[in-house]
């Protein structure tokens, strides 16, 4: 039977400004996300039954019709019966090395890579853009996590342009192992404490939007210092007062000197931005002396402008 495994990256974001309420419930966003070389390793492979198996070496991930790779290939054999029927159901192995509920896309990148991994398996052809467009029914990350690299994301995050690439730049995350946040309780507590600020005419949106210009233009021109004064995410407005522990962690982080620090997407991971490796490990033992708590993981790795790729690619 035909396999193929896929290097799955992780993803953090640069910049995450939530501009107010869309028709569909959804907010309006405008997202800067970035690759990271953290990453899962998924293989997909055909078997000679109807079923959808997932595997995963990681015991608190689900293995059902809740985990967003089963929904990826439950999507494929939806949208592609002659070719489910051809070729069978599908096996799915997650090596996973992206912590849960980080807020680093690590179930939107599993599914991004069945998504690749049955087109190839197949032979559909599909481009990337007909996967992103499949991908978004499933999750508003997904579509970048197929591109990868850096790039702005509107809309509910699903609508890319790409961006200068970064990926000559390190990165420190730090996570509570036993700490997950929720993205919709993030989501849905800063609706309830500032639904009322959102902007209502077409205009006022626009206005609230080009408060991003001053990081895309710092991405544009590869001024590090300017990108790190300009990292902004609108969730750690509700997070940080929540979870002390994350707090402490971007606080221990500022006092380190890195390009610069903030809680990726809805948490709970904090990463700090280093202009080499040597420094990014620096950072990375500085905080191990700072809190010497054995639950608090951290990695040193490197921005990436790879999305989805075969891991022998």
């Amino acid at each position: 039977m035909r396999s193929y495994s896929l290097v799955a990256p992780a993803k953090i974001n640069l910049y995450l400004q939530i501009v107010g309420d869309r028709p569909d419930g959804f907010h309006e966003l405008v997202m800067v996300l970035q690759s990271i070389e953290l990453a899962d390793l998924v293989t997909v492979r055909a078997i000679g039954t109807d079923q959808i198996r997932v595997h995963c070496d990681h015991p608190a991930v689900p293995v059902d019709q809740t985990n967003l790779a089963y929904r990826a290939a439950e999507l494929m054999m939806q949208e592609f019966p002659e070719m489910a029927a051809r070729f069978g159901g599908v096996e799915i192995d997650l090596q996973k090395r992206i912590p849960m509920g980080a807020g680093l896309a690590g179930g939107s990148s599993n599914a991004a890579a069945v998504l690749v991994g049955i087109d190839l398996m197949w032979n559909l052809g599909l481009t990337q853009w007909e996967l992103q467009e499949l991908s978004a029914r499933l999750g508003s990350d997904i579509p970048f996590c197929i591109s990868g690299g850096t790039a702005l994301a509107t809309g509910r995050g699903e609508q890319l342009a790409p961006l200068t690439s970064l990926d000559h730049l390190y990165v420190v995350l730090a996570k509570y192992r036993d700490l997950p946040v929720s993205t919709p309780w993030a989501y849905k507590t800063y609706r309830q404490k500032f639904g009322g600020t959102y902007p209502k005419s077409p205009s006022e949106i626009e206005a609230k939007k080009a408060r991003s210009r001053e990081m895309l233009n710092a991405i544009a021109h590869h001024d590090f210092k300017q990108i790190g004064q300009h990292l902004y995410n609108d969730l750690e407005l509700v997070v940080l007062p929540e979870f002390e522990k994350i707090q402490q962690i971007r606080d221990q982080f500022a006092k380190f000197n890195p390009i610069g620090t903030m809680m990726s997407g809805s948490g709970s991971t904090v990463f700090a931005l280093a202009e080499s490796r040597s420094q990014a490990e620096e950072i990375r033992e500085r905080m191990r002396s700072s809190i010497p708590d054995s639950d608090l993981d951290l990695w040193v790795t490197k921005l990436s402008q790879c999305g989805v790729h075969l891991a022998n690619s």
